[in-house]
């Protein structure tokens, strides 16, 4: 397994859109910025699935919604948190997803859907201002705002920052839930802002 993810790469989901719709005006953008109805969040989905293909077998991806004025919840649920859910394994995720301009219009039907499932994500609202939607423990919320001030966390340095055995584990859990990556040979967990930094 790779220190790093293989990527990241960006996907524009308003872009995806335009090329679901089969529309090539793609100055129009107003065609493309209501991702509403299941089959169409259930076509986007697919769309992003393929670009991911070729990312490796361990990837980072940034979701941007920066284009998207109005999101559905059966969208949200397409695709959020079936590709989130579609991506985790038992032991860690193989693929890793930040969703970009999650502003108003979309927060509340991405955290009902994420929430309902048992799930979270990490979402950029404003620029440079990341956070957790879904589904988290305040320990998880604790630890993840610490792994975000600081961008990563050394195994040699993990007991003197995160003290509390308690806290350790909810750092675990932030990798196994697709919340933030571990180097798989130095065990250094970085947050994934600090891996799409370049896209932003």
């Amino acid at each position: 397994m790779r220190e790093l993810p293989h990527g990241p790469i960006s996907i524009d989901v308003s872009e995806v859109l335009g090329e679901v719709l089969g529309d090539v005006r793609k100055s129009v953008t107003s065609l493309y910025s209501s991702l509403v109805t299941r089959p169409t969040g259930r076509a986007v989905r697919a769309a992003i699935e393929m670009q991911l293909i070729g990312a490796g077998s361990v990837s980072l991806s940034l979701i941007d919604f920066s284009e998207v004025a109005i999101i559905d919840f059966s969208c949200a649920d397409e695709v959020v948190a079936k590709l989130v859910q579609q991506y985790l394994d038992e032991e860690e995720p193989d693929a890793f997803f930040v969703f970009r301009g999650v502003h108003e219009p979309h927060r509340d039907q991405i955290e009902t859907v994420l929430r309902r499932q048992g799930l979270a994500a990490v979402v950029e609202s404003h620029p440079g201002i990341f956070a957790v939607a879904g589904e988290h423990s305040d320990a998880e919320a604790r630890v993840w705002t610490v792994l975000e001030e600081r961008g990563t966390i050394g195994e040699e340095e993990m007991e003197r920052i995160l003290p509390d055995p308690a806290d350790r584990e909810a750092l675990a859990n932030l990798v196994l839930r697709g919340l933030a990556f571990r180097g798989p040979r130095s065990g250094r967990v970085t947050a994934l802002s600090r891996l799409v930094h370049n896209l932003l």
